[in-house]
């Protein structure tokens, strides 16, 4: 009985490792090794990457460049947080020589944010690729736009990696960037939540004139394999490694963009520099059950809000006692994402109409709250005490244009 009892469940190990393999999807790296590096057969090659790029079982595209006796690899590109992911968010980098491979590593988060002719030197082609969450202000897609503006100003192939949209290929949510309003965090006339993968992302810009004076590059998409629309990050079976050290789990994409914007002004903690990065809205002068109750009688679909107190280790608040709320998803698929805060930001207006969140704010952060909104227009409206519908209107006017525009580049299907 025991020998049958041992190979039902080996035989259930089994068949479940099957359908997990069945069901995963593959990522760009994975298809172009499936290919033996065809595409990069005779070429001398750059990378552009981080330590988000990983097989299923956790190695680096990185390491399985250089390992891989086809491919010719000779420079390194990283973005903000480097190569191997060991510099914390907006700390500027060097050049230097990765330590594991002994290649040249070229900042693209240092003295320069585009590659010069000189980092693209005897390179035939530069190859990207970077989990990224989805969101316009998270700073790859815009260190990728640019690589793909240097390289076509230097003749230079680009292939994109293709890798999921962890908010999924169908969401989009949040107006175009206004004239005077880009920047790094809002480099492309996109929405701020925009349902594209990389490579689509990459044939949207270079093919709607997005890049600067409409330059075009040579482009190509390695495609992912069993990846659709409708798949969330928990759908593809790939493993999640964090983007940057406060997007530490896959869910953490869907946080950023619900309190990134309002983050910007310091005046609330957003949970960063305690254990629930963008999962909160909190300060000290907030009376968390009235707060939670007032945001729960809103009845924002797919989301619920918990009283909380906690002390910030570090960033806003450190040290000082804080209350508010913590933001619970309870359908992924339902819940509106960057309009949360601006909800809460209402709901302060009303339980606390002495608190005003942009006077308590140091002026100096409009200017980034703007950048990442991607227009000064929504900050004026809610300083000029206009109706919330007005705000959420504006956030959304641009998503039928976009979508239609967007459309065009899909690579997968629902």
């Amino acid at each position: 009985m025991k020998q049958i009892g041992l190979f039902f469940l080996m035989l259930m190990g089994f068949l479940t490792t099957i359908n997990a393999q069945k069901n995963s999807v593959m990522t760009g790296i994975e298809v172009l090794r499936e290919l033996n590096f065809k595409p990069l057969e005779g070429k001398n090659v750059g990378l552009v990457t981080n330590h988000t790029a990983v097989d299923h079982d956790l190695i680096s595209t990185t390491d399985i460049l250089f390992s891989a006796p086809e491919v010719k690899l000779k420079a390194l590109f990283g973005p903000e947080h480097g190569i191997r992911g060991d510099f914390p968010a907006g700390e500027y980098i060097s050049y230097y020589i990765d330590k594991i491979t002994g290649l040249p590593v070229y900042s693209l988060y240092g003295k320069t944010r585009k590659p010069d002719s000189q980092m693209l030197k005897g390179l035939d082609v530069i190859v990207y690729d970077i989990q990224d969450i989805g969101c316009r202000s998270y700073t790859y897609i815009s260190t990728m736009g640019l690589v793909m503006e240097a390289a076509a100003e230097n003749n230079v192939e680009v292939i994109i990696l293709d890798r999921p949209n962890p908010l999924n290929g169908k969401r989009i949510e949040g107006n175009l960037v206004e004239n005077g309003y880009y920047s790094f965090v809002s480099q492309f006339k996109i929405p701020y939540v925009y349902g594209l993968t990389p490579g689509e992302l990459a044939s949207l810009l270079n093919n709607e004139g997005y890049l600067k004076d409409g330059i075009k590059c040579k482009l190509s998409v390695i495609k992912l394999e069993g990846w659709s629309r409708k798949m969330n990050f928990s759908d593809t079976g790939l493993p999640w490694v964090l983007t940057s050290p406060h997007i530490p789990h896959q869910y953490s994409s869907y946080y950023y963009p619900m309190t990134g914007m309002i983050g910007e002004l310091t005046s609330v903690s957003i949970g960063v520099g305690y254990t629930l990065p963008f999962q909160t809205i909190a300060a000290s002068w907030i009376e968390p059950d009235k707060f939670a109750q007032k945001m729960n009688s809103l009845e924002i679909p797919g989301v619920l809000f918990r009283p909380i107190s906690y002390k910030p280790f570090y960033a806003m608040g450190k040290g000082e006692q804080l209350s508010g709320v913590e933001i619970y998803i309870t359908d992924f698929d339902k819940c509106p994402l960057m309009s949360i805060q601006f909800y809460a930001i209402y709901a302060l207006k009303e339980l606390y109409p002495e608190k005003d969140i942009f006077k308590l704010s140091d002026q100096g952060r409009f200017n980034m709250f703007d950048k990442v909104c991607g227009t000064a227009a929504i900050r004026e409206k809610i300083e000029q005490n206009r109706p919330l519908k007005e705000i959420l209107d504006y956030l959304n006017k641009d998503i039928g244009q976009f979508a239609l525009t967007a459309s065009k580049y899909y690579l997968y299907k629902d």
